[in-house]
């Protein structure tokens, strides 16, 4: 089966990878990271150190901007080639949830939680390496949250790779969902077998 992993769920779809390597028959990969440069930007410095000091209620409260309609329609817009085009139902409908009573607490548990994938990034590479799935990179170059510096190392990797760094965001399908859906099609139609 193919994966399309993109953020949070690429670590999801990544530790699913390594446990069923079989099941695997390719990887469509839009901003989602497995590598330390992905992470090396000023985005991730207060994330990091609450990381570090995951009792600190400072560190933790230091990151509770990231919770806003601000910073949500942020990670929507940011980067897009023409953010005016981005409709804005997406951040509007993710702040109505991000807003729900007792969520932004759950947010801030998931922050730190998702420090525990940067010490498995070894072995999501050497999974890369051993078993060499075809991967699709379709990245949004202009992302603040994984930049493309984050998209780089899996060419030290994977042999059978398409790499585009796109005129977008970290939300890469809001304004190019029509250029990221033909170049699944067709990579996906040279790499899985039709059933």
């Amino acid at each position: 089966m193919p994966l399309y992993v993109q953020d949070y769920g690429a670590p999801v779809g990544y530790r699913l990878a390594v446990a069923h390597p079989e099941r695997i028959t390719a990887i469509v990969v839009q901003n989602g990271n497995a590598y330390d440069e992905g992470l090396d930007n000023e985005f991730w410095k207060p994330i990091k150190e609450y990381w570090q000091h995951p009792d600190s209620k400072e560190k933790r409260d230091a990151i509770r901007g990231l919770l806003t309609y601000k910073a949500t329609k942020w990670q929507y817009t940011t980067g897009a080639k023409n953010p005016e085009l981005v409709s804005p139902d997406g951040a509007a409908e993710d702040q109505y949830l991000l807003d729900r009573p007792g969520n932004d607490e759950i947010q801030l548990d998931l922050f730190l939680s998702y420090g525990s994938n940067p010490p498995l990034y070894p072995k999501w590479q050497e999974y890369f390496r051993a078993h060499q799935p075809p991967m699709l990179i379709v990245w949004g170059k202009n992302d603040q949250i994984f930049p493309p510096a984050g998209a780089e190392p899996y060419k030290r990797d994977l042999k059978t790779l398409e790499y585009h760094l796109l005129d977008a965001g970290h939300f890469a399908l809001e304004t190019d969902g029509d250029t990221i859906a033909a170049l699944m099609r067709e990579f996906l139609g040279r790499h899985v077998a039709k059933n």
